[in-house]
């Protein structure tokens, strides 16, 4: 929870209502629309007081001279906070099948965030976990010219990364071969980012010409670890499809954020070990692009490591009992497919 507030049940289940019919109608709701559409068993005076207590705390607000109320960050935060706590201990099932992706993380990521949008016609963000989670399986060094090598390397998690080194004298192909033959030995199995990685091109018993063919060669392990962390983004055309003219705004500022993956990254901030899912909305995204957007998101990974999140983003005013269960559905199917490559690694 973000703060205390004391809210009697009726409070509760009034702003609870208030929410659920903006989110749905985005219309100002007022006590009789409140009345007539829920189980509140109490007359329309009892609720415009109730209204009127909501807003005295903050929590709700009536735009220009409607009589009807609308929820404010603080209202809706609130609203979030008692659906977290009142989740159920398994999420539902999610219509979603890893197992034709094979060993494919990108592949399994992307489809995720495919089926996460439609389901939900949010934006869905699912973040790749950082390749220094990930151990080498198997290096290609390839002398396509004289002067030209490609390495190709292939992680535990079905990364392919392919880097090309130019060199100014012509590479013996003997020397290609021998690096080729190495690397499968000496790095194979090993954590990228390790300095135990970064020993195997520094060995002691390597001649002058090899070790330093190595070091030319070095980078096509090393920048893969420094690389941006991978954002996989789903939905962005639906979602504009059903923008109101209100939310335009906050919308266009969103996608500008997307062209920048790298400081949405950090926007998301670090997968954390909790299990738990969380919800920000409006300000405590802390960009002022995302002022009038909310995020859900839920992590996934190994049983005592997060790897990644899933998240959606659209506006405040979303279904947030929907896309929880939504990022909890798809988080669980995730780590249920990691914990299986990441088994084989």
């Amino acid at each position: 929870m973000h703060e205390t507030l004391q809210l009697s049940e009726r409070q509760q289940a009034v702003l609870r209502r208030v929410v659920e019919e903006f989110v749905g109608t985005g219309e100002p709701v007022g006590s009789k629309t409140l009345v007539a559409r829920s189980d509140l068993r109490v007359s329309p005076s009892t609720v415009r007081s109730e209204l009127a207590e909501l807003e005295n705390l903050g929590l709700l607000t009536h735009p220009h001279t409607s009589a009807g109320r609308v929820p404010t960050e603080r209202g809706y935060r609130y609203y979030a906070d008692e659906l977290l706590g009142r989740l159920e201990p398994h999420p539902a099932a999610f219509p979603l099948d890893l197992t034709s992706t094979s060993t494919e993380v990108e592949s399994a990521l992307q489809a995720t965030t495919e089926m996460l949008s439609q389901v939900t016609r949010l934006l869905a963000l699912v973040s790749a976990p950082p390749l220094e989670a990930t151990h080498v399986r198997h290096v290609e060094v390839l002398l396509l010219q004289p002067q030209l090598v490609m390495v190709v390397v292939i992680t535990s998690a079905g990364g392919v990364s392919k880097r090309l080194f130019h060199f100014e004298e012509p590479v013996d192909a003997g020397l290609a071969q021998w690096a080729n033959d190495y690397l499968n030995e000496a790095v194979s199995g090993l954590q990228l980012g390790t300095s135990l990685l970064g020993r195997r091109f520094e060995d002691a018993g390597l001649s002058q010409a090899e070790r330093a063919f190595l070091t030319a060669l070095r980078p096509a392990f090393t920048e893969l670890v420094s690389a941006e962390q991978r954002l996989y983004v789903g939905g962005a055309a639906d979602l504009l499809g059903g923008v109101r003219a209100d939310e335009l705004d906050a919308y266009r500022s969103l996608f500008e954020l997307v062209e920048r993956r790298a400081d949405l990254l950090d926007v998301l901030g670090q997968p954390t070990a909790s299990q738990r899912p969380y919800v920000r909305v409006g300000h405590e995204l802390v960009h002022p692009a995302l002022a009038e957007i909310a995020l859900v998101g839920a992590c996934y990974g190994l049983v005592h490591r997060a790897l990644g999140a899933v998240s959606l983003v659209g506006p405040v005013r979303m279904d947030y009992e929907k896309a929880l269960g939504a990022v909890r559905s798809a988080a669980l199917e995730l780590s249920r497919f990691v914990e299986s490559i990441y088994d084989e690694a």
